[in-house]
């Protein structure tokens, strides 16, 4: 185990000391301020008593350090009372301010303040045998912008908003100015909690007080504008912030960018990112796909291919997500020659695809019917080493089904488990699905069969359209079977369902047959299935 840089400081400091160096005061501060630093306060008081036994009393610094990090608070009374008896106004305050500190570092919120408001009124009421103390050895202590910076940073980490932004109102009643670090941390504090019009009031208390906002300031109240998809807002703000020379964090634009295409604002989204190109910043790359992804969804692909052309010619490098957003939106639209056409385009970029780009390009093979060319395509992604996936092998499965090569599906089915690839429920529902589609339910039973021993329940379409060739095969018994398995789990299709006709004309074919008539008015007359009574029946 690699030794730590205070573990290798301390032996160093050991070493000094064998070799006739003394050891002066301003090394045992670095030492225990580090290791006060990592957390390493038992560690800390052990150089603490070291160093008394040589002799070299501890300074103001020292103790403050120790009195923040400690873990105890009869440890932090302890180190109080080693402070010298002569110490100034300036160290009382440093003093003071580490008993803050540790307070707030032990969450004990609750005595920081009461500490705070005690020592503003010099008048204590606590039953707290140790508030008493600290307040008489701290009645002399005017608390300055530190004290009160201690107190409103742990109010603000534990949520304490309300009560953080009464002890900032007070801090001028007492004369003590606010610094830049407070306002900030307010702001941000505030915009986190969705309190804009809060935070604009205490910007506006911040100018008038002479500070100006950071880049800090103003992303927070950005960050606030981005997640309300305050768009107007926002780019006012981009306004601001570039008369200030502040760049905009772009996690926030990216976000907004994000949530107006999820809800359908794609078209603001492009504005919004026009906007922020025209007051002469650039979004990152995620953005941009973010937005292409909403205009392929609003089916606008050409708009999508000229906003990919256009970051290019200004400077931007595609990823790979931005070319899979593209070759997404060409295969969804039948387009699918022009996808592959980008996908080596994206080759020679120095792109390396991954597997959900092949799985986009087999996808819109099967889709466009061409399912040779999706075999292919899986040819090349193993010949590429791109490890095919479950999503790969079910959609090439269903595309053989659907164009009607039952026999090539079965011989994926078994590919894919060679590879170690097992089926999962979709898996198993695109093969039952196509195979029945082929007329061929015996051997959809067969994964039907599976799915059930492996606990996997179908859709009700798959059930529908295993009754339905069943039927067309005559097995009507093996029909009934399924379908009274329907209606034990209550997944028999209502009139508003598309497979209702279908499974409203199996049951009809079923009572009919001798043998599975009379289930079938068993069910009926049970009500099991609600949507067809009795007199529907043919007699």
């Amino acid at each position: 185990m690699l030794e730590s840089r205070e573990d290798m400081a301390i032996k160093l400091l050991e070493k000094m000391k064998k070799l006739g160096f003394p050891p002066d005061i301003s090394i045992y501060d670095v030492l225990i301020g580090g290791l006060c630093k990592k957390g390493s306060f038992e560690k800390a008081m052990t150089l603490f008593w070291k160093m008394k036994l040589l002799g070299i009393m501890p300074d103001i610094e020292i103790l403050a350090k120790l009195i923040a990090s400690s873990s105890e608070e009869r440890a932090m009374i302890m180190l109080l009372e080693e402070r010298p008896k002569d110490v100034n106004d300036e160290g009382m305050i440093l003093l003071y301010n580490s008993v803050l500190t540790y307070f707030v570092n032990v969450g004990s919120l609750d005595k920081a303040c009461y500490l705070l408001g005690v020592t503003v009124e010099s008048e204590s009421h606590s039953d707290d045998i140790h508030i008493c103390e600290l307040h008489q050895t701290f009645k002399s202590v005017v608390p300055n912008t530190a004290s009160f910076g201690i107190v409103i940073d742990g109010l603000l980490k534990m949520g304490k908003l309300d009560v953080a932004l009464s002890m900032f109102e007070d801090m001028i009643q007492l004369g003590c100015k606010r610094n830049q670090l407070l306002y900030n941390n307010l702001i941000d504090a505030l915009c986190k909690s969705d309190k804009l019009e809060e935070s604009y009031k205490i910007l506006r208390d911040m100018k008038q007080s002479g500070l100006q906002p950071t880049h800090f300031t103003h992303n927070s109240i950005f960050g606030c504008l981005c997640r309300r998809e305050d768009i107007v807002g926002a780019t006012e703000l981009l306004r601001e912030m570039r008369g200030h020379g502040h760049e905009p964090w772009i996690k926030h634009s990216t976000f907004l960018v994000k949530q107006l295409c999820k809800n359908g604002r794609v078209n603001e989204a492009c504005n919004f990112l026009g906007n922020m190109v025209r007051e002469g910043f650039l979004p990152d790359i995620v953005a941009y796909s973010a937005a292409m992804d909403g205009l392929v969804k609003i089916h606008e692909v050409d708009r999508a291919f000229e906003m990919f052309q256009d970051i290019c010619t200004h400077g931007y490098q595609p990823d790979v997500v931005a070319y899979n957003v593209l070759i997404n939106g060409l295969c969804k639209s039948g387009r699918v020659n022009e996808a592959e056409d980008f996908l080596n385009k994206m080759i020679v970029a120095g792109l390396v695809p991954t597997v959900v780009t092949y799985n986009l390009l087999i996808d819109g093979w099967c889709k466009s019917g061409d399912i040779d060319q999706a075999i292919r395509c899986l040819s090349r992604m193993n010949g590429e080493n791109r490890e095919p996936t479950i999503i790969t092998y079910t959609t090439l499965i269903d595309g053989c089904c659907n164009s009607g090569r039952p026999d090539d599906a079965e011989i994926l089915w078994n590919e894919m488990q060679q590879k170690g690839c097992f089926p999962n429920r979709i898996a198993y529902m695109a093969i039952v699905h196509g195979l029945c589609k082929c007329g061929r339910p015996d051997e959809a039973l067969v994964y039907y069969h599976r799915m059930e021993e492996k606990e996997m329940k179908p859709d009700s379409y798959v059930s529908v359209a295993l009754i339905d060739a069943l039927v067309s095969k005559q097995n009507f018994p093996m029909a009934l079977n399924i379908l009274e398995t329907m209606v034990e789990t209550g997944k028999v299709p209502d009139p508003a369902d598309k497979n209702y006709v279908t499974i409203r004309d199996a049951i009809f074919k079923l009572s009919e047959d001798e043998r599975t008539g009379s289930g079938v008015r068993s069910l009926i007359e049970k009500g099991s299935i609600p949507t067809i009574s009795i007199s529907d029946l043919k007699s």
